[in-house]
């Protein structure tokens, strides 16, 4: 195990949004995205670098950072992209909220998957949409969106699919002939796509790989709004620092109309963090990458062995989809902070028989998690 991952570091009273939730209780949270590792010492001398010079003023996007993203795309995914193409975002929700807003007009319909990362079913409602949902299907362990159901629910007024690869929860990375399939169904129906891959440096299946979507062919990527960040990786979440690349022009410039006066720039810090990160990052990730599959590893052994749950293998992402339907729990959220362990409900991702616990943590922590949630459901399972 790597020492730099396995040291607790106290968040509580560091104004943390993950560590805030439960204040001073004993319960552990594990629940929001992100991960209670420090971020890569690249990162943090960039930061006391950029904070050392001391002027904070406006400012605009680094050219070096644009080119580091085009490097990027081409060297991990063979994908040319044009720095015209790469629009920055303070943050990743805001860019699933301009896609629906920059598609279509008000009353029209988006799709999206469920179970589902919740900012994609109130994205839609936001933007004075309709949102229609399709089912994930299980197909060998592996929760992917239903083909069939996504085209029997296409009507007339439907204009976007807002997709996520890999998908969160449940983690699963499409593959190759997956995305092809799910292409050619957009481009048959003449819809765009909008395409969540944050956690693409999150990989942890080994021989699995990353394929953005846009990256298929021209046809796909006229019709595509892909969406990334540093952010999970590198454990900068709070700089808010996230990116489109838009390959039509037209489309490109209805996204930016629609954010015009509303979203904001990113902070300079956020650029300064992402390029250390980008620049100079990938060999910490693979250390990361290491500690988290040990994590998943552990974590998908233990929670099969408690009666009552069940967790498919995680392919990438470090938050595993626990299927808690044979607990039989009237409240599943309330029960397991009782037991002091904080997930996400998976209510709020479209399917209350799950929770979702982020495993980004080092192992004393994720093994204490383990060991309340076993006693809590042992202790409440008759003899």
């Amino acid at each position: 195990m790597d020492k730099e991952f396995d040291r607790p570091i106290d968040r509580k009273g560091t104004a943390s949004q993950k560590w805030e939730k439960y204040g001073d209780s004993d319960i552990l949270p594990m629940w929001v995205a992100d991960t209670d590792f420090m971020s890569p010492p690249c990162v943090l001398d960039a930061l006391k670098e950029r904070i050392d010079h001391g002027i904070f003023g406006y400012t605009v996007v680094p050219s070096e950072l644009n080119q580091l993203v085009i490097h990027r795309m081409q060297t991990l995914y063979q994908w040319d992209v044009d720095a015209d193409a790469i629009i920055w975002l303070p943050g990743l929700v805001c860019g699933l909220n301009l896609a629906c807003r920059a598609v279509g007009k008000s009353g029209d319909t988006v799709i999206s998957p469920k179970p589902i990362y919740p900012p994609f079913m109130s994205s839609p409602r936001l933007s004075d949409r309709e949102v229609c949902t399709v089912p994930l299907k299980q197909v060998d362990q592996r929760f992917i969106i239903d083909l069939n159901a996504l085209e029997n629910s296409i009507t007339d007024h439907t204009r976007l699919l807002l997709f996520c690869n890999p998908h969160n929860p449940g983690g699963a990375v499409y593959k190759r002939e997956e995305l092809e399939a799910l292409a050619a169904l957009i481009l048959k129906h003449d819809l765009y796509v909008c395409s969540d891959e944050i956690h693409c440096d999150l990989i942890l299946e080994p021989g699995l790989k990353h394929t953005p979507l846009a990256s298929l062919g021209e046809e796909i990527a006229l019709r595509t709004i892909t969406l990334m960040a540093p952010s999970k990786t590198y454990n900068i979440a709070g700089l808010g620092c996230s990116f489109a690349i838009i390959k039509d022009k037209k489309l490109r410039q209805q996204f930016m109309n629609v954010r015009k006066g509303i979203v904001p720039d990113v902070n300079l810090l956020g650029y300064t963090a992402t390029m250390a990160a980008y620049k100079d990052g990938d060999e910490w990730n693979k250390k990361q990458l290491d500690y988290l599959r040990s994590n998943r590893d552990y974590l998908q052994q233990e929670i099969n062995l408690i009666p009552g749950l069940k967790l498919l293998p995680i392919e990438a992402t470090y938050l595993a989809w626990i299927d808690i339907s044979g607990a039989k729990l009237t409240n599943p959220a309330h029960f397991f902070e009782q037991a002091g362990v904080g997930m996400s409900p998976g209510r709020d991702f479209g399917d209350g028989n799950y929770m979702r616990l982020n495993f980004g943590c080092p192992r004393s922590t994720l093994e204490e998690a383990v060991h309340r949630i076993k006693t809590a459901l042992l202790n409440e399972l008759p003899a």
